[in-house]
């Protein structure tokens, strides 16, 4: 007998993990923001989620009260929020012009830290705004003179240091659009991205730093610029130390280019919707996908998430570990659009040991810190010990699930008073669906709040609504950082393809979630590799809660495969701690843990060792080409290599295709 995907069951009790302070709540940003829309709109909104359902309801009220409470800059007011809110194709603010540099230095303390630069080796040192803004006018004055317009492609092989800061903001403050590749990336990798852009210029640093070694990029950098014949001109940075290799086109240094001759920064104004940059899907099929943001969407959005759900003041410092491959460095650089200032570190975040991320939050007064959940799980299991920090005041999360061990290892770690924030979106709308609020409790295992202004909902196969199970994850509304558009896609096809396929007009995310009674959200999972197993939706994240706490299991990836008899096959794949091998004695561990803690059902057909779990290059499990590899598809014809961070690791898995799908 299956669940009916419609029913409501009612949520375990469950206490939370923390309580916001009530002295916070009243001083925080969005207390003063709630207040703003109740006088204005003649409401009482006393919770937060109350504040959401209006927000979502208005939907023009609120974004209009978002672009006056953060005093939004445009030559001219705002007369129309939204001309047409059919999904694809909102049309937002078409009457304003806007730049989003022009939004992050207004108002700064030019004496103030904007940015600091840290290396792996140890080398690091501070960008005042005062330094940042006369950088970024010297660049944006260089970029003009080598003929760089509104609209022009600027592109860059770097990895996450303050060059690639100030050549985005002076890119963008020319309307030109912006798009960026770790040097992690091999060549051909990096151009399948960047050659769709055909760009005018190329910034490209000489290496990186990761895991005690110093990596020399200088012959990918040459070679990748052979795979972009429509450059005209390279900016090398030197980033490691190394001389600038020889190449084939004109070439500037980038500190050369930062002595260019300038008055002051006047970002050029562009319409609401012009592009700011492009971002690329994972690309584990095909070519990735350009995905276009635009300057007011990101602008506009992350006033109110940084600003509302985040409380982030002029006063935080953040250090979210990422490099330039993934959405969230476009998010840390976004901290700057509310005067805070940020940490870029390149390295490794566990070298020499896994404490080395907590080491640097204490050594440069970070308050809020950012790392994935594995990284988390990988402090908890190493028994790392967190370094005390006075200034610490928000740890945050995200890139999968996080499961509800991290929540408590961090309340045993920091105490009660510190909050896990995790956050779920994505690089599609290069923001979050389900977030954190200053004024909503959290629950361990779960994302306290739906933001505001996202119509967020879980719909059932026939788009009905379901509440305490499972559904898909989807966006009944518009929202301001939707694509703009895919690249090279002039008829939209594409852009429908990827998400309006299913559900028309209504935006399906791909995440199977749960949608509290407590208004909080559950992520279990890509929907596209569904465990649906006797009639039953599991999340991958449950099982993957249980078996990673194990002692000796260092991964675990799960599929569900349909076969050919009608039958239905859960493997469950480990890797284990070195040395350590799987025999039936820890299956039969692995499966009792896995009854116990979650329930029968999430039991595996079969509990399989494998070298490696491969993973796409921002941290995410492969499940869905796994899956496809297992029902007989070769593994280049499911999964582009360069969108692995290990390849060799797909080979493994051919060995286990059941009969029937070879």
């Amino acid at each position: 007998m299956s669940d009916s995907p419609t029913s409501n069951h009612p949520q375990p009790t469950i206490e939370p993990v923390w309580v916001p302070d009530p002295r916070d709540i009243d001083r925080s940003r969005i207390t003063a923001f709630t207040r703003h829309v109740e006088k204005t709109h003649g409401v009482s909104l006393p919770e937060y989620d109350d504040l959401w359902a209006w927000s979502v309801e208005h939907l023009e009220d609120f974004w209009s009260a978002v672009w006056t409470f953060f005093d939004m800059r445009s030559p001219t007011a705002p007369t129309t929020v939204l001309l047409a809110d059919q999904m694809p194709g909102a049309t937002w603010f078409p009457d304003v012009l806007v730049n989003y540099v022009s939004h992050v230095f207004r108002g700064r303390d030019t004496e103030g830290t904007a940015i600091v630069e840290v290396t792996e080796p140890g080398a690091s040192r501070v960008i005042t705004w005062g330094e940042l803004e006369d950088q970024v006018a010297a660049a944006a004055a260089g970029l003009k003179a080598l003929g760089v317009e509104a609209g022009d492609r600027v592109v860059a092989y770097v990895p996450n240091n303050a060059a690639a800061v100030v050549a985005f903001l002076a890119t963008a403050s020319l309307g030109a659009v912006w798009s960026c590749c770790g040097p992690d990336y091999a060549a051909e990798a990096a151009a399948k991205r960047l050659a769709q852009l055909e760009p005018k210029v190329l910034l490209a640093a000489d290496g990186y730093f990761f895991n005690g070694r110093t990596y020399d990029r200088r012959e990918e950098a040459v070679a990748l610029l052979g795979l972009l014949p429509s450059v005209e001109q390279v900016l090398q940075v030197t980033h490691v130390g190394l001389p600038a290799p020889r190449i084939d086109r004109p070439a500037t240094a980038w500190e050369r280019l930062l002595q260019t001759e300038h008055g002051m920064l006047e970002p050029v104004q562009v319409p609401f919707d012009h592009p700011l940059w492009v971002l690329y899907s994972s690309g584990t099929t095909g070519i990735p996908k350009g995905l276009v943001h635009g300057h007011g969407g990101v602008t506009l959005d992350y006033q109110k998430h940084v600003g509302l759900q985040l409380d982030v003041t002029e006063h935080d410092r953040m250090l979210w570990y990422t490099s330039t491959n993934w959405m969230m460095w476009n998010f840390t650089v976004n901290m700057l659009l509310l005067g805070a200032s940020i940490v870029l570190y390149d390295g490794s975040p566990a070298h020499p040991s896994p404490a080395r991320l907590w080491e640097l939050a204490t050594e440069h007064d970070v308050t809020i810190l950012g790392a994935s959940p594995g990284y988390l799980h990988a402090c908890e299991r190493h028994g790392t010990k967190v370094p005390a920090n006075n200034r610490l005041r928000m740890v945050g999360a995200t890139g999968s699930p996080v499961p509800p061990s991290a929540f408590h290892w961090i309340r045993e770690q920091l105490g009660e008073r510190m909050p896990l924030v995790s956050m779920s979106g994505g690089t599609d709308i290069v923001s979050a669906l389900a977030t954190g609020a200053p004024n909503k409790p959290i629950w361990p295992g779960e994302i306290s709040a739906r933001p505001l202004g996202v119509a967020v909902d879980t719909w059932d196969e026939s788009g009905r609504p379901v509440r305490g199970s499972v559904g898909e994850l989807v966006v009944t509304k518009p929202m301001p950082t939707m694509p703009l558009h895919l690249w090279n896609d002039p008829d939209g096809a594409k852009y429908q393809a990827a998400y309006f396929d299913v559900f028309p007009g209504v935006w399906r995310h791909g995440d199977w979630a749960t949608i509290t009674e407590r208004g909080s959200v559950i992520i279990h999972g890509r929907s596209d590799a569904t465990l649906n197993r006797h009639g039953v939706r599991l999340g991958s994240a449950d099982i993957y809660e249980v078996v990673e706490k194990i002692p000796g299991v260092h991964e675990a990836l799960v599929v569900g495969i349909d076969l050919p008899d009608g039958g239905y096959w859960m493997p469950l794949f480990v890797t284990l701690e070195e040395g350590l091998a799987l025999d039936d004695t820890f299956r039969r561990l692995i499966a009792d843990r896995l009854r116990s803690e979650a329930s029968k059902r999430h039991v595996p057909d079969a509990i399989l060792q494998v070298p490696a779990i491969p993973h796409t290059r921002t941290g995410k499990k492969l499940e869905v080409p796994i899956k496809r590899i297992l029902q007989g598809a070769d593994p280049d014809s499911v999964v582009s290599r360069d969108a692995v961070d290990d390849p060799a690791a797909l080979d493994a898995f051919r060995q286990f295709v059941p009969k029937g799908h070879c």
